[in-house]
């Protein structure tokens, strides 16, 4: 696919999703300017998400698995008018690194993990870092994430932070052939949402097959790749 289709291939799914976007947030009442779309990039090329943020506005917040990935697109693509969050599990090992490289971790999941991330903040001289933490929705031992029960503690160190800024909560749900099913626990890690956060706070829950359902529950950040990006890695040819 030369450069021209890719750009035209990717305008029409950003397109596609922002019309879907704005459907499911009138469906429900909701400003549409309210949900932010996370373009997941894991596994694309740089040209790929150079395309993307040529032939379009929306793609302006991409959404990284690994740390080590992550890197090179971000030194090769830059930060100008591009934000970069990390939705996969973060590794403390790789902690320094995501301090470094990302404007928002999806994925805060212990009070470790949190003491490690602040401590950095403070070594590398970063003033501030969004942090969402990751909530175990389903106890599934393929996902990531803190137990319900456990929230209180991190929350409570969260509260003592300088540099970590506890903006919201994420989710990924077990995942269903009818998106629908997903619904309970969408509007479950809300609920949480709205007791911790009674002020409000971030919601990133939703991916491709359900994000229309995850609108309609209270989602803020939707993490959309396949249907942005496709199944596979898209080549210049």
């Amino acid at each position: 696919m030369n450069e021209a289709k890719t750009e035209d291939y990717l305008r029409e799914n950003f397109s596609d999703v922002k019309r879907k976007i704005e459907r499911a947030a009138q469906k429900c009442g909701r400003n549409p300017n309210e949900i932010k779309l996370v373009a997941v990039s894991k596994t694309h090329l740089v040209e790929v998400l150079r395309a993307a943020i040529t032939a379009t506005t929306d793609a302006s917040v991409f959404g990284e698995n690994k740390v080590q990935e992550a890197e090179g697109k971000i030194l090769e693509i830059g930060r100008e008018n591009v934000e970069w969050h990390l939705i996969g599990h973060l590794q403390s090992n790789k902690a320094r690194k995501a301090v470094q490289l990302f404007d928002v971790v999806h994925t805060l999941d212990s009070v470790e993990l949190a003491e490690r991330l602040e401590r950095i903040c403070i070594e590398e001289n970063r003033t501030s870092l969004s942090v969402l933490i990751q909530v175990d929705l389903a106890k599934e031992a393929t996902k990531n994430g803190i137990a319900e029960g456990d929230l209180p503690q991190l929350i409570e160190f969260l509260q003592t932070c300088k540099h970590l800024k506890f903006d919201g909560l994420m989710g990924i749900p077990p995942f269903f052939d009818d998106a629908e099913k997903v619904r309970p626990y969408f509007r479950r890690l809300r609920e949480i949402r709205d007791r911790v956060l009674p002020r409000g706070g971030e919601l990133s829950m939703g991916m491709s097959h359900d994000f229309e359902i995850a609108i309609e529950e209270g989602a803020t950040f939707i993490r959309v790749g396949t249907v942005l990006f496709g199944e596979r890695k898209i080549n210049r040819q």
